[in-house]
């Protein structure tokens, strides 16, 4: 197990390496038992995306705290309305977003996405379109699933996916459906697991939600 220093060594270096970053002035980093937080400001919302990214990709990361600010340039602040049409016509053209199916709202730049749509990736396909937008200081998606499946076929599913992509973990999960909602427990060596196997369960057919309860530990 990596020493908090170490951690802290290889974040660091991620984020310096990463160009879509940028410049890492005003960004703190502490590391304390495998938990990463995050603070500082940052000049938009798609760079505080990208120091997150960042971060969970550092092997022997356990967690991540985020307490960074978006403060806009002058010349970077947009009004909400502007925002809100950007938005609709980001949307209206990324083929795999049901437009007429997503509702936006704007407050002082923070983006509150709600609606109701077949597929896990329509509801990150609208957040997607929204979050590089000029002005954009933070993203809430609210975005419904409509469920279409029975819990048998959900978990069935869930545990094939698991095995086909020969995630190590997958023989320490155990898969509790209840309506959509799947809960995962277990245990996982990595945050990078453990996101993996939340992003399978989120692709399963008629999943709503996903309560992610798996633990990381050597």
């Amino acid at each position: 197990m990596k020493t908090d220093a170490l951690l802290k060594a290889d974040v660091t270096s991620e984020l310096a390496w990463d160009p879509s970053v940028g410049e890492r002035a005003g960004i703190g980093i502490a590391v304390r038992d495998g938990v990463v937080t995050l603070s500082g400001q940052v000049d938009n919302y798609m760079r505080k995306y990208a120091v997150e990214r960042a971060v969970r990709r550092v092997s022997g990361v356990r967690g991540i705290a985020v307490d960074l600010e978006v403060l806009l340039a002058d010349g970077a602040k947009t009004s909400d309305t502007d925002i809100a049409q950007a938005a609709l016509s980001a949307m209206h053209w990324h083929s795999a977003v049901p437009d007429d199916r997503v509702r936006i709202e704007v407050d002082d730049g923070h983006v509150t996405l709600t609606g109701e749509v077949d597929w896990a990736y329509q509801m990150a396909g609208a957040e997607q379109c929204v979050r590089p937008l000029r002005g954009v200081k933070g993203v809430t998606n609210n975005i419904r699933i409509r469920p279409h499946a029975n819990v048998a076929d959900i978990a069935t599913g869930i545990s094939s996916a698991l095995t086909r992509h020969a995630q190590r973990e997958a023989r320490n999960i155990s898969i509790q459906v209840d309506g959509g909602v799947v809960t995962l427990r277990g245990k996982v060596d990595s945050l990078r697991e453990r996101e993996a196997a939340v992003g399978t369960a989120w692709s399963a057919k008629g999943v709503t939600r996903v309560v992610d309860e798996l633990e990381i530990g050597a």
